[in-house]
Parts: structure tokens; C-alpha cells; sequence
């Protein structure tokens, strides 16, 4: 409020230039933006509107962007033409290996599931083990790269990690547990297979893995064309009434390639229908990972957490209820698998979460602002 009064008095009446006091606030933003459209979009986080642009004889915030940007110097335009050249042939490899290196945490997936499906005792295990760190380090590097990478100023702010793990694990373990857990066991642990005492699901492991590519190259679609409605709006109202219809898109898209993977996967795992439970899990994980990206951690950190947190206390509670005098507390997810099998505990969690993210997302990514780089989103 007070950076706003003090604009208000700037573009009075009385001042000789108003725009002149408004790039002397700013012009650490106007310095480092790029084009016009991040100067509007670093505005609009702080607080100026089409109202308030009025006021500095602008007829929105976009038309006052473009007169800061075009006030601004720029001595370093010749040396940046000088170095296109080599930045353009560094564009097309990183090109290269944000197309393939998505590719990479499904190939060694299905690899790791053939090499357990080949093995018994002793060397499963180390075949588990194996996949399990290759997996890990091939999610890790292709969420480095590409439209899906967070950048240096919200990796640390981001703290979704150790969620997401637990909800993946849940996803392998969660069901077969709770379903036995139900019928009074279990009596040991999981032994990697589907016909066990304590089942274990590989197919929404590898369904999951395997949509990292379909959700790094919408998430590259969303940003371009989120990007286009920037360029082509001409009011903040109008880039926010555009860019949503491109957020529902980018979700419909992906949830329509990860319902292919799912159908593709589950045959071959001699797996049933999992299709809802997976299909929950990662809208979830692709919704939080696009607001993470656009600098709102605390949402999707909250939400993951509560989700992860539901799904723990599903099997607890059906363990403590076989405690003296506790049998309540499992009756309602007890209720909740007869009616419906233990995959209704993941579809209502993920579910309830994603929905929720949506909305936030459908508010917050429909803001100018939430398109800034992130050097620049102060």
C-alpha cells in the first residue's frame, strides 16, 4: 500500500514527468526485463493495475510497460548480437535434451521391471535396488532440465520432494497393504510380486515414470502459449480470461496421455484397472510442479503433505482398531474398501488434492505476474 500511495503521488497532477518517477522505483526490473511483457507482469506484482496506469495517462499496464522498456538503455544490444550465434547453437542442444532426456526415467523403469520379472531371491533384491537408484537419478536429472526445472530461487523454497516420494510409495505399496491389512494381515512383508502376501502394484510405478515426458513437454506448451496470450493481451483482464482456457487444455492434454500410459501399462504387469488412482496421483503431481514453477511453493507443499498424511492414516487406523476398545477408528476406511476396494482411499486423496491445486492454479497462473522469471518476481 505504501509503494502505491507513493506512485499516486508521483503521477499527480502536479508532477512533470509521472512516468519518469515510476521508472526510477522500477528500474532494476525495467533493466533486467527482457521485452515489455515482463516490465508489465513485474507491475502487476506490485500492486499497479489498468486503474493505476491510468493515472500515468497509459490506457493499461501493458501500454506503460512498453514506454519504461522503451526509455530504458540498452548499451549491451550490440554485444548480444554478436554472441546469437553460439547461443542459438546452444539452444538447439539443450532443445535435443529436453526432448530425450524426459524419455529417460520410463526407458529405465520398464528395464528394472524386466530385470526383477528375470530374477529370484537375493539378486531381485539387488535388481530392486539398482532400479530403484537409476530411476531416482534419471527423475532427478530430467527435472533439472527443460520446462519442468526449477530454477536456483525456488529450489530452495520447494520442499515437495520427500511428499512425493511418499505418495509413489503408497501407490506400489498402499493398496496391496490396506486390502490386507483388512483381512487381518499382514504376515510378512512384500516379496516384489502381485500374488504375495503383501501385493505390490508396478504398474502405476511404471505408468507414472513414463508420463515424465508427456508432462515436461505440455508444461513446455503451457508456458509458450501462456507466453503468446501475454504478448497478444492488452489488459490484465484479458490475458487472465485467456490464459485459463490454455491451463485446462495443458491438463486435459496430460491427463489424456497418462490415461493412455495407464492402458498401455497394466497389461503387460498382468495388472487391473488402475486407472482413477493413477490418474488422481498425477494430475496432482503435475498441477503442483506448474505452481511450483511460477513461484507458488506453499500451496503445493501443503497440499502434497496432506495428502500423503490421509493416505498414512488409512492403513493406521485399521491397524489401530485392532487395539482393546479401538475398533471405531477403522470402520470408516474399512466401509470406505468394502464398498469401493482400497484403491477409493488414493482416488479421494489425490483427487480432493489436485481439484484444490486446480482451482489455485486457475487464479494464480491467470496473473501477468506469475510469468515472470524468477530473478525478476520480487
Amino acid at each position: 500500500m505504501t509503494d502505491l500511495s507513493e506512485l499516486d503521488r508521483g503521477a499527480a497532477p502536479g508532477a512533470a514527468d509521472p512516468v519518469k518517477v515510476l521508472l526510477h522505483r522500477h528500474r532494476e526490473l525495467c533493466e533486467r526485463a527482457v521485452d515489455p511483457l515482463e516490465i508489465a507482469a513485474g507491475l502487476e506484482a506490485h500492486g499497479i493495475t489498468d486503474r493505476t496506469a491510468a493515472r500515468f495517462r497509459h490506457r493499461d499496464v501493458f501500454s506503460l510497460a512498453e514506454e519504461l522498456y522503451a526509455r530504458v538503455p540498452r548499451d549491451a544490444d550490440t554485444a548480444a548480437d554478436a554472441s546469437a550465434a553460439p547461443a542459438r547453437e546452444g539452444d538447439r542442444r539443450r532443445s535435443v535434451a529436453v526432448l530425450l532426456l524426459p524419455l529417460l526415467p520410463g526407458t529405465l523403469c520398464a528395464a528394472a521391471l524386466i530385470a526383477l520379472a528375470r530374477t529370484h531371491g537375493q539378486t531381485r533384491l539387488y535388481a530392486a535396488a539398482a532400479g530403484v537408484v537409476a530411476v531416482a537419478l534419471a527423475l532427478r536429472a530430467a527435472l533439472r532440465r527443460g520446462p519442468l526445472a526449477l530454477p536456483d530461487a525456488l529450489a530452495s523454497r520447494s520442499a515437495t520432494g520427500s511428499w512425493t516420494c511418499w505418495l509413489l510409495v503408497y501407490a506400489v505399496l498402499g493398496d496391496g497393504l490396506l486390502r490386507t491389512a483388512v483381512a487381518g494381515g499382514p504376515d510378512g512383508l512384500p516379496d516384489g510380486t502381485a500374488g504375495g502376501d503383501w501385493p505390490v502394484a508396478l504398474a502405476p510405478l511404471l505408468a507414472l515414470t513414463l508420463a515424465v515426458a508427456p508432462a515436461t513437454w505440455t508444461a513446455g506448451l503451457f508456458l509458450i502459449h501462456a507466453r503468446r496470450k501475454l504478448a497478444a493481451s492488452r489488459g490484465l483482464e484479458d490475458f487472465a480470461a485467456s490464459v485459463r482456457p490454455v491451463l485446462l487444455g495443458a491438463v486435459a492434454l496430460f491427463l489424456g496421455a497418462l490415461a493412455a500410459l495407464v492402458a498401455l501399462c497394466a497389461p503387460f504387469l498382468d495388472a487391473g484397472p488402475v486407472a482413477p488412482a493413477v490418474l488422481a496421483l498425477g494430475v496432482l503431481l503435475f498441477v503442483a510442479r506448474l505452481l511450483t514453477l511460477h513461484g507458488f511453493t506453499r500451496a503445493p507443499r501443503v497440499i502434497l503433505m496432506l495428502t500423503a498424511v490421509a493416505q498414512v492414516l488409512a492403513p493406521a487406523t485399521v491397524f489401530a482398531a485392532r487395539l482393546p476398545g479401538c475398533a471405531a477408528l477403522g470402520a470408516p476406511v474399512e466401509a470406505l474398501t468394502a464398498a469401493s476396494g482400497p484403491s477409493a482411499v488414493p482416488v479421494l486423496t489425490c483427487g480432493a488434492g489436485a481439484l484444490t491445486l486446480l482451482v489455485h492454479a486457475s487464479r494464480t497462473l491467470a496473473r501477468a505476474s506469475a510469468h515472470l522469471r524468477p530473478e525478476q518476481a520480487r
